[in-house]
């Protein structure tokens, strides 16, 4: 009974999980951006109270978003249980990982521009905006495959979700830093995976294991 419940239970706190990531990262990527269009360049930038404000807001948004995801990456893993791949299982946990600390790391860098003093604050801007956009995404990347491969692997995810994984992780690894807003395609491919498993609609799973 109570392994019925777990079973049921697990997809279900996957897909609320990755909705509220998605929610909780898409607003504070809008709320930076918003507040620092330039994003890492000019170094002789000031920034008002309007924007310490949203910047304050983005950073009080991500600890809960890193929660959800951690969240995320646990109940998706479960989904795998036996059958999962060691070494692929190894790569999804590390980007995971990886990703939510970069991800801390790049809050705390821009809480730097919280200072109350009105000089410019390059340092903290440009290393907040390196460690998001260039190595938090990347590790998003890593993480996207290997969820899809995972998914296609254990027929998890129809190819549809399978094909949208590959294109939003190359687009993380390939174009990062280079087009603004790209921060979002990682909360887009989560909010979708997380509705389809809310759904339901789930295809066929694998078939028993080979014998050993």
């Amino acid at each position: 009974m109570n392994r019925t419940h777990e079973h049921l239970g697990t997809p279900r706190a996957a897909g609320i999980a990755g909705v509220v990531f998605a929610i909780l990262m898409a607003a504070a990527i809008v709320l930076v951006r918003l507040a620092l269009p330039g994003g890492a360049g000019g170094d002789d930038i000031t920034v008002d109270a309007g924007q310490r404000s949203a910047v304050q807001s983005a950073l009080a948004l991500l600890p809960f978003a890193g929660i959800a995801f951690l969240w995320f990456m646990g109940a998706l893993r479960t989904q795998a249980g036996e059958h999962e791949d060691r070494f692929v299982s190894t790569v999804f946990l590390g980007s995971g990982f990886v990703f939510v600390a970069t991800l801390f790391a790049s809050a705390a860098a821009a809480g730097t521009v919280l200072d109350e003093s009105q000089q410019p604050l390059p340092f903290g801007r440009h290393f907040a905006y390196s460690l998001l956009t260039t190595y938090a995404m990347r590790m998003a990347a890593v993480f996207i495959f290997t969820t899809s491969a995972i998914g296609r692997r254990l027929g998890l995810f129809p190819r549809p979700l399978v094909v949208l994984g590959y294109l939003a992780g190359l687009t993380l690894l390939v174009v990062g830093a280079d087009l603004p807003w790209s921060e979002l395609v990682f909360p887009a491919w989560a909010l979708i995976v997380g509705l389809y498993i809310l759904s339901g609609r789930h295809p066929a799973g694998p078939g028993p294991a080979a014998p050993a």
